[in-house]
């Protein structure tokens, strides 16, 4: 598996949709904590996941999430 950061921006008039698009999809993402910047007006949403390739990883979002954000593969590194 690969690891890969999920990085997803809306309007501030689209933070309810974002949220409740999740109520219908089956994703291991649900009822998990993840950093958010929308409270304090940023409206990004953030995600580290590990899947087999970035479509996959996309697939762990709703659709109207999904079509939303950008995703970069990602691995730790040691800062000197």
């Amino acid at each position: 598996m690969t690891r890969y950061l999920l990085q997803h921006r809306h309007e501030p008039h689209e933070c309810g949709v974002v949220f409740a698009s999740f109520k219908g999809h089956e994703s291991p993402l649900r009822r998990r904590s993840t950093l958010a910047s929308c409270r304090s007006g940023g409206h990004a949403i953030w995600w580290t996941v590990e899947a087999g390739s970035e479509l996959d990883a996309l697939a762990l979002l709703p659709h109207y999430v999904a079509e939303r954000t950008t995703v970069s593969r990602v691995s730790e590194v040691e800062i000197p």
